[in-house]
């Protein structure tokens, strides 16, 4: 039977921790990628049409 040290369990437990934070910062990087890709993209004209005439509206009843 093998016996278990508890240096050795404080080693796995380490890697095991550094492994979810480095999972964690690719989700994090991944993630802000995809917000700046998102938020680079262009407005489509018709939703621009929307919003003027909702600012139209907005200011001849204010």
């Amino acid at each position: 039977m093998i016996e278990h040290t508890p240096n050795e369990e404080r080693r796995k437990t380490s890697a095991a921790l550094d492994e979810a934070r480095l999972r964690q910062q690719a989700i994090g990087v991944r993630l802000r990628q995809m917000f700046d890709e998102v938020v680079n993209e262009p407005v489509p004209d018709e939703f621009l049409d929307i919003l003027r005439k909702a600012d139209k509206r907005s200011s001849e009843n204010g």
